[in-house]
């Protein structure tokens, strides 16, 4: 299995001083994984993604996505590199209220300059994938939060990365729609996507992943005794 991300030995701490948001943490994603990230608050979760999405840099070790060690890009490397290798789904959704679904998809691919047919045959293929194609038009205040989240996801695959990454996504919709979103997550994988999801519900990192990973003041960490014997923690199951 090729490895998409690869941690060695990654510490980060904010401010210089006091205990590490990740203390030494190595780590491999391979290609086609679906993994959970799941941890107390302030285990060190967000920072983990963010390392993964070249949003901040470690103060030691190697963060490597699809093959390229990020400690080597520029800032604005890293922004170009963003938009064709990561795909990012926030708890909030981040959409851009006064574009409309179909514009908000459309947003990677006019930053990385596709021609305007193909992005928009993308753009049209993934929101009915995503079963919201007749909302095209609307405008983010009038869709649901589950529809919100949908059109935050088909932006986020818009140019096709390698690695698509997901933090706290079902945190903002209610619990019969995150199971849906996660249900979604699990279909993406099954196609082939790469994923990975942070979350602090342990049915929902068993709806969508293959592996689950714990964080623990900043360290990775063994899965607590509950999560290990939890009922439907195998996806293959359902």
């Amino acid at each position: 299995m090729t490895n998409v991300v690869r941690l060695n030995a990654v510490t980060k701490r904010y401010g210089g001083t006091g205990p590490a948001a990740l203390h030494e943490v190595s780590l491999d994603v391979g290609e086609g994984e679906a993994v959970a990230v799941m941890g107390p608050s302030g285990s060190g979760k967000s920072t983990l993604l963010n390392l993964i999405a070249g949003l901040d840099r470690p103060g030691s070790g190697t963060v490597t996505v699809a093959g390229t060690a990020l400690g080597d890009l520029s800032e604005t490397g890293l922004a170009r590199f963003r938009r064709v290798h990561i795909g990012m789904v926030f708890q909030f959704f981040n959409l851009l209220d006064d574009l409309t679904a179909l514009d908000n998809v459309l947003l990677p691919a006019q930053l990385d300059r596709v021609p305007a047919g193909r992005a928009r045959k993308r753009a049209g293929e993934l929101l009915g994938l995503l079963g919201i194609d007749a909302k095209a038009d609307a405008y983010p205040a009038r869709l649901s939060g589950g529809e919100r989240q949908r059109v935050a996801i088909a932006r986020a695959l818009m140019n096709r990365p390698p690695v698509l990454l997901a933090d706290e996504p079902t945190g903002a919709v209610d619990s019969a729609t995150g199971r849906k979103v996660m249900d979604l997550f699990g279909e993406l994988n099954r196609d082939g996507q790469t994923l990975i999801v942070v979350t602090h519900d342990p049915a929902a990192a068993a709806r969508c992943a293959t592996r689950v990973l714990y964080l623990s003041d900043g360290d990775l960490a063994p899965a607590p005794a509950a999560a290990r014997t939890a009922p439907g923690n195998d996806r293959s199951a359902r």
